[in-house]
């Protein structure tokens, strides 16, 4: 069924579950690194395998953390909170436990407002944030899929096992309608921005440091209780989680007309088709057997510490883009233009990198955001540095590039051909700006066009353009127009 026909028929009611992996040097239990990249189950000790006889202790920089979130999400902080064993075996697991937080998270009971394409605003109510570790990581070897069906062994990594995490829960998400799958967009988006400004996690989205479950269930148009529910799970790009949603509100609703069952399952996302397809069952709650942690004590955050906390908030991402669209002096489309194609912190980055802002908006809402759209991908997916445009609008400052250059510089960069300067080198694409070497392309394009150079000769001098036009042409776009314009008035007397 056609996404148009679902929504003639079913309201959705989407609930979001965001994992946050916190930016720490250690492990949330451990004193083991959290770096990126090192050899495989080399960043392990006994607490974060489940030894016996080891025991966990809780990293101070993760309370304060899961605390500033939870402020920043407009959440009241638990005065008293513990954490919980959630029961359940899988290889990466070592402990066969997952050490979370169950029925007394450190924040609940917030918001966070959203702005859509349109501008509209859209609260999304936050349930919970809870602290938590996470797993190891699974290689599947073998198989066609990457996947554990059809695999022929499995690979396991204990570096990411201990990680800390916030899990953001947010309560049933309805009054959407026809733009549920907008509305999740833009609120994982809203979040990672959020998260980024508060400095706990760099959220990379294409790294796993922050990952998207989108539970999905649908109710004919009139009804109250809800359907069965859906979870697409560990959803990894802005992009992913609008298409994940959209096609699952497309599935439900086909298979509900057809009369058949929603099964309560967790559902892998396929990137390359924006397909789900099932994984394994859900458990509910009372199947992980929660209980409370025995090794670890009661968390009671002192009232005046939240409070230090709250007053130490950085500018939030709303109020940031409010200052920032009058200090570049946008209208209210115009910022909203900025906004649709995310890229505000972009354009903030490469500003810092030495770029003028309106040399930043210009490439980041042009060339670049052409190509996201080209490819189907989100703007901060593209394979260049804010740095990287920073240096392309040094170089058409210093006369060395123009715009038609700058655009194949960034088309090198993007295509993996080094730096800028390595780009222009590779492909001789420099500014040619000597007279010596302009003359002769000059004194070529007035001969080849004589009752051009007639008219220049008797004042006409807007007809510079098309003899402009001509030698830029033959130094195939390379010439630096404004000194051929000048060489072309002098030769004709019109200077």
């Amino acid at each position: 069924m056609n996404y148009d026909d679902a929504m003639a028929s079913y309201d959705p009611v989407m609930g979001l579950e965001v994992h946050v992996e916190l930016g720490t040097r250690t492990k949330m239990f451990c004193g083991c690194s959290t770096t990126l990249g090192a050899e495989p189950n080399s960043q392990t000790c006994p607490t974060c395998l489940g030894l016996p006889g080891s025991l966990p202790v809780v990293n101070a920089i993760g309370v304060e953390s899961a605390i500033k979130i939870g402020l920043a999400l407009n959440c009241e902080i638990a005065q008293w909170c513990r954490f919980a064993r959630k029961n359940y075996f899988y290889p990466d697991m070592p402990k066969n436990f997952q050490t979370s937080q169950y029925d007394e998270p450190i924040a609940f009971n917030g918001y966070l407002d959203v702005q859509l394409e349109d501008g509209e605003i859209f609260r999304v109510q936050i349930e919970r944030a809870h602290m938590e570790e996470d797993t190891g990581k699974s290689s599947h070897i073998g198989g066609a899929t990457g996947r554990i069906h059809g695999a022929s062994h499995s690979l396991l990594d204990y570096n990411r096992a201990g990680i800390p995490l916030i899990e953001i829960v947010t309560k049933p998400i309805e009054g959407a309608g026809v733009r549920a799958p907008e509305v999740a967009k833009a609120y994982v988006a809203e979040l990672r921005e959020l998260i980024k400004a508060l400095g706990v996690s760099e959220a990379r989205m294409d790294k796993g440091q922050m990952r998207c479950d989108v539970n999905l269930s649908l109710r004919p148009h009139g009804r109250e209780k809800f359907g069965t529910r859906s979870e697409t799970k560990n959803v990894n790009s802005l992009r992913s989680v609008e298409r994940a949603a959209r096609f699952e509100i497309m599935r439900h609703a086909t298979v509900l007309d057809d009369g058949g069952t929603i099964v309560q399952e967790t559902r892998h996302f396929h990137e390359e088709d924006g397909s789900t397809t099932a994984g394994r069952i859900k458990d509910n709650a009372e199947d992980y057997r929660y209980f409370p942690e025995p090794d670890l004590v009661p968390i009671a955050p002192a009232l005046a510490w939240v409070e230090e906390l709250r007053a130490a908030l950085p500018e939030l991402p709303r109020l940031r883009r409010a200052r920032l669209q009058g200090e570049w002096g946008l209208s209210d489309q115009d910022m909203q233009s900025v906004l649709n194609a995310g890229a505000v912190q972009p354009i903030l980055e490469t500003i810092a990198a030495g770029a003028p802002a309106d040399q930043a908006r210009k490439w980041w809402m042009g060339e670049l955001a052409r190509r996201a759209n080209e490819s189907g991908t989100d703007l901060s997916e593209q394979p260049i540095t804010p740095g990287q445009v920073a240096r392309v609008c040094a170089l058409v400052a210093e006369g060395k590039l123009n715009d038609k250059l700058a655009r194949q510089v960034i088309e090198g960069v993007l295509a993996g051909q080094g730096e800028p300067d390595e780009v222009v080198a590779a492909r001789g694409l420099a500014v040619v700006s000597d007279d010596s070497a302009l003359g002769a392309a000059v004194d070529q394009a007035i001969a080849d066009n004589p009752a051009i150079a007639d008219k220049i000769r008797d004042g006409k001098v807007a007809a510079v353009g098309a003899l402009v036009g001509a030698v830029m042409k033959t130094t195939r776009g390379q010439a630096d127009a404004a000194r051929v314009k000048d060489l072309i008035l002098q030769k004709l007397g019109a200077a």
